[in-house]
């Protein structure tokens, strides 16, 4: 089985992400679920969402608590919030942000013997430029299937081509890809100072 902890702020589309990520998984022939947690419901507020995929039936319904792959969202909830929370040192770490793991204060978690596996991603950036507002997920998701491999992009892709009308799904699709080509271009480059 693998899992995913999302994290993010209310308003940034992080339940939407995990349940794209679960769907990606289905079109792609695995056993998939997602399901939100919240605090408080409201925009700005922290808000964490799951997703776990499997080759078999998932019985399990419980929260992730020790994730195979993060995403973080929002970089500001890095020193709020304690996102790392049962993080395994081979886990996969995306981060949504132009700076460095030493910029952002957690230098220690991109060096292991997985720091390919530790990446930014400007996805915020990808979302402005291609959306038009600043709404991360989708673009997440494109370098979560390139830095994981655990879903197609295509089938990402499909699964945001279904979930929203056909404008804002072809802006959503080119975020995606563009992050998708960003960590395939950074991981190779990570693999090859490993």
């Amino acid at each position: 089985m693998f899992q995913t902890r999302i994290h993010g702020r209310g308003g940034q589309g992080v339940v939407t992400a995990a349940e794209l990520l679960s769907v990606a998984a289905f079109y792609d022939g695995k056993y998939a679920q997602a399901f939100p947690s919240f605090g408080s419901e409201r925009t700005g507020a922290p808000v964490v969402a799951y997703a776990r995929f499997d080759d078999k039936p998932i019985r399990l319904r419980e929260p992730v608590l020790v994730p195979q792959a993060l995403i973080i969202q929002d970089p500001t909830l890095l020193h709020q919030v304690d996102v790392f929370s049962g993080v395994e040192p081979d886990a996969y770490i995306l981060i949504n942000t132009k700076k460095t793991f030493a910029e952002l204060g957690i230098e220690e978690l991109g060096h292991s013997d997985f720091e390919y596996r530790r990446l930014t991603v400007p996805a915020t950036d990808f979302a402005l430029r291609h959306v038009g507002r600043p709404l991360p997920n989708a673009a997440l998701l494109g370098g979560y299937a390139a830095a994981t491999r655990q879903v197609a992009l295509e089938s990402v892709l499909r699964a945001i081509e279904e979930r929203f009308p056909a404008k804002i799904a072809e802006a959503n699709i080119r975020a995606a890809q563009e992050a998708y080509d960003f960590v395939r271009a950074e991981k190779v480059e990570a693999m090859a100072h490993a």
